[in-house]
């Protein structure tokens, strides 16, 4: 260390560069003094917290809805696409337990097997029901008018359904009028709330967040049961559209009940 000192001193004064150096150490106002600082402490662990979810991602948790139980008691709905029914083979079949049946669609239309269907379901020892396809583009006033010259609340052993599956080309507020005013007409008529059938796209895009007072029969098909955006009451679940039936030519809408719902569920209710 002493002989690299002395050859470094050496080296500095041979040129000139110790000159500069001790005019620079007198010259103290022009050199900023350096900053030290010491070394930050060692950061002490602590445990982990668990992680504490976001206001609306723990509002959204509570409403998640669960999956649905699907029953093993199933039905069908007909209409003049089944064509003539032998309807006394159809109680032979355990996949049909209960029955739909088209009755009325829009404001002029009569289904033409509707009375012949209802009276040989019933005869046959099948409960049957009705249902009337809504149309957004007829005054709901011609759609009841159609509907209850029709159908006898008396002669019918299920609630009645309305189906709903078109949103028409009209505003919102007039599909919604339309709708409102059929259900709740039908509820008197028929001394009984009716339940809606639709699909579950045309739900989630057109119905949800309304009507939510009302039983639902959702058509979704394939394996999985259908869930909505919201946690409404659906009944019964139309799985197919391709089932076969005893006695009925071609194929049929089948559906089963969800959850805990069953035949009692959808019954007419008994009049005084």
């Amino acid at each position: 260390m002493g002989l690299l000192a002395v050859s470094l001193s050496g080296f500095m004064s041979s040129y000139g560069v110790e000159k500069y150096y001790n005019n620079a150490q007198e010259d103290d106002d022009r050199i900023i003094p350096q900053q030290l600082s010491l070394p930050e402490p060692d950061e002490i662990p602590v445990p982990r917290q668990p992680d504490v979810p976001l206001p609306f991602l723990a509002e959204a948790g509570q409403h998640i809805i669960p999956p649905h139980k699907v029953q093993t008691l199933y039905g069908i709905d007909v209409s003049h696409y089944q064509g003539k029914i032998n309807w006394s083979a159809v109680p032979l079949d355990p996949n049909a337990r209960f029955v739909y049946i088209k009755a009325t669609e829009s404001s002029g239309i009569v289904d033409e097997y509707y009375r012949q269907n209802l009276y040989e379901a019933r005869k046959a020892g099948i409960p049957a029901g009705v249902y009337h396809f809504f149309s957004p583009s007829a005054s709901a006033m011609m759609q009841l008018k159609n509907f209850f010259e029709n159908v006898d609340p008396r002669q019918q052993d299920l609630v009645p359904i309305i189906d709903v599956e078109k949103r028409g080309r009209g505003s919102a507020l007039d599909f919604h009028g339309k709708l409102s005013a059929v259900l709740r007409e039908t509820e008197k008529h028929f001394g009984a709330k009716p339940i809606i059938y639709t699909g579950v796209n045309f739900y989630n895009e057109h119905l949800a967040g309304r009507y939510l007072g009302y039983k639902f029969m959702i058509a979704r098909y394939g394996d999985e049961p259908p869930t909505l955006f919201d946690d409404v009451p659906i009944v019964l679940w139309q799985f197919t559209s391709s089932g076969y039936i005893s006695g009925i030519q071609g194929k049929v809408d089948r559906s089963c009940f969800l959850d805990n719902y069953s035949l009692a569920d959808i019954m007419m209710p008994k009049r005084e």
